[in-house]
C-alpha cells in the first residue's frame, strides 16, 4: 500500500532555511541589545533608590550627582554620567530623570538606534 502524498506533513528545505535565518537574526539582535537593556534597568533601579533615600531629599544637585557616580561605579554603569541626570523637586520629593540614545551596530551598515529615557516622576 503506497503512502498518500496528501497525508505527508513537514517543512520544506527552503522553509527550514528561511526559518533558520529569521531565528538567527532575532538571536543576534537579542544578544546585542540585552546588555544595553540590562544597563538601562540598572540606571532606573539606582535613580529610584536615590529618590527614596531620605539623606538625599534635601541634598544639592551636586551631592545627588556624586551619589549617582558612586552607585554607577559599583554597578559599572557607563551609558550615562552623573551630568546626564536631571535633578529636580516635586514638593518634598526628589525627581531624577535621564535620556540617552544608543546606536547598536548589527552587521555591515545596519544599526539599531534606541532612545532610552526614564524618570522617577509619578
Amino acid at each position: 500500500m503506497g503512502m498518500n502524498r496528501k497525508s505527508q506533513r513537514g517543512i520544506t528545505l527552503s522553509g527550514l532555511m528561511v526559518t533558520g535565518v529569521v531565528v538567527a537574526l532575532v538571536a543576534i539582535t537579542g544578544m546585542k541589545v540585552v546588555p544595553d537593556v540590562i544597563q538601562y534597568t540598572k540606571i532606573m533601579s539606582n535613580i529610584k533608590a536615590m529618590s527614596q533615600d531620605a539623606s538625599l531629599k534635601q541634598a544639592s544637585a551636586a551631592d545627588v550627582r556624586k551619589a549617582f557616580d558612586r552607585r554607577a561605579n559599583v554597578d559599572q554603569i557607563d551609558a550615562i554620567t552623573s551630568q546626564d541626570i536631571d535633578v529636580g523637586k516635586d514638593g518634598n520629593s526628589l525627581v531624577l530623570s535621564f535620556a540617552y540614545t544608543k546606536r547598536i551596530p548589527l552587521f555591515g551598515p545596519v544599526s539599531l538606534l534606541i532612545d532610552f529615557e526614564g524618570s522617577t516622576a509619578k
